[in-house]
């Protein structure tokens, strides 16, 4: 039997028509770090961003079964956004959150043997390098934090 293709840009696509359809704001979810994407660095957070990809915030949408691709505006200055299917972690609603987190899928797991091979480099956490020999590191404890919650009985 033939080896089934992904499902995540169908559903991608069947979620941005009906939310579109419903007059709500498309945003996804995108993994920065996968090999490919083209998004701006400066807006990238604990390795995700956030992007509304309605059709009045970004221009010539794009959404195929291997990538979305559209033109849009950060800080003013307009920037060509390319997102490999493997980066879409989620599409939602900015509205009320309706939308779905995708489930990982076999076609978009790089194995490292695949990423040697072509040569690509994925950065899992952000590299600090330091020239103090580790004995001399002293990492800074932050104050423990009372929560803000008060239990009534």
């Amino acid at each position: 039997m033939k080896e089934l293709t992904p499902n995540r840009p169908y559903l991608l696509r069947a979620y941005y028509d009906w939310l579109m359809d419903n007059q709500l704001t498309p945003h996804v979810v995108v993994d920065a770090y996968v090999p490919g994407t083209q998004v701006p660095q400066q807006y990238v957070k604990d390795g995700q961003i956030v992007l509304n990809i309605t059709e009045s915030a970004v221009a010539g949408l794009q959404i195929t079964n291997e990538f979305i691709e559209f033109s849009a505006r950060f800080g003013g200055v307009p920037q060509q956004v390319l997102l490999p299917m493997a980066s879409i972690v989620a599409i939602y609603a900015r509205e009320n959150g309706a939308g779905t987190v995708f489930e990982l899928e076999e076609a978009y797991q790089l194995d490292d043997d695949f990423e040697e091979e072509a040569g690509l480099s994925v950065v899992k956490e952000p590299v600090v390098e330091t020239s103090e020999p580790e004995a001399e590191k002293v990492e800074a404890k932050e104050p423990k934090r009372r929560g803000h919650l008060t239990l009534v009985k």
